[in-house]
């Protein structure tokens, strides 16, 4: 994984670079790897992702038929909220 700094803007590059590694799933296997998993603990785990993604699949292919209503769109921030 690379980051590049511009401009000596550290802060911005580690913003990226934390940003990269939360999608990537680096903090999640971090956590998992800091105490031992039983393997029973692990399949528990493992079918539950799994039966929340297929619930989530299910629910985006019924919302594209128009079987369940869309989800309510957040509203846009403005321009300069957050900005420091």
């Amino acid at each position: 994984m690379q980051v590049l700094v511009r401009d000596n803007n550290v802060e911005q590059a580690l913003r990226v670079l934390k940003k990269k590694m939360q999608r990537e799933g680096v903090f999640r296997e971090m956590k998992a790897r800091s105490a031992y998993e039983k393997p029973s603990e692990k399949r528990a785990r493992e079918k539950a992702e799994a039966v929340r993604r297929y619930r989530k699949l299910a629910r985006k292919k019924m919302q594209r038929e128009g079987l369940l209503p869309a989800p309510k769109k957040a509203p846009m921030r403005a321009a300069g909220a957050g900005a420091r």
